[in-house]
């Protein structure tokens, strides 16, 4: 019990830095003329449900993948390996990909049944560091309380790739991230 409170309160630290950052450093994704009307982003409450430990299926055959991004612009990535879970009783499988072989960081982009409804149409994104995200056994650390909105999100000025149909999930993710709701006026 004692490890999810420790958890619970660094995810909260976390997106509280998060938040403030956002709200004021020069270079938030946030539109300047919106950041004083910013009051933070909405996020899914913590839930250990959908925090998982995981062997990485690394590929043997690391195919290029060409992912277009926002801006019309083809990005490479290695398919790296994928991450299989379940999500109730529904078996899910997630590409992680690297932008370079020798990169220590997996990259996660995906969509969810949750996309366009309450949380970004285009999808959201997790990134696992080789240091950071793996437990002492060598898995590795798949914590959807942790995904994040790409920048283009909240700004034009970015462009963010888009998710590969295959890491589109068939099941609600209700962690992270929502959507980010602007006021009128």
């Amino acid at each position: 019990m004692e490890k999810i409170s420790e958890w619970k309160a660094e995810l909260e630290r976390e997106r509280k830095e998060k938040d403030k950052s956002f709200a004021v450093h020069w270079q938030s994704p946030i539109p300047p003329e919106e950041r004083a009307k910013f009051k933070g982003l909405e996020y899914y409450p913590p839930d250990e449900d959908y925090r998982f430990e995981l062997e990485l299926h690394e590929h043997s055959d690391k195919k290029l993948l060409k992912i277009e991004d926002t801006g019309g612009n083809m990005r490479n990535f290695l398919r790296w390996g994928e991450f299989r879970f379940k999500v109730g009783d529904v078996e899910c499988t997630l590409q992680a990909y690297k932008n370079h072989p020798r990169a220590e960081r997996l990259f996660i982009p995906f969509k969810d049944v949750t996309s366009g409804k309450e949380t970004y149409g285009a999808g959201r994104y997790i990134d696992l560091d080789y240091a950071r995200d793996r437990t002492p056994e060598g898995r590795w650390i798949l914590d959807f309380n942790k995904a994040y909105n790409p920048w283009c999100a909240y700004s034009k000025n970015y462009v963010c790739p888009f998710v590969p149909a295959e890491n589109w999930l068939k099941v609600a993710i209700r962690a992270g991230e929502k959507k980010l709701k602007r006021e009128e006026g």
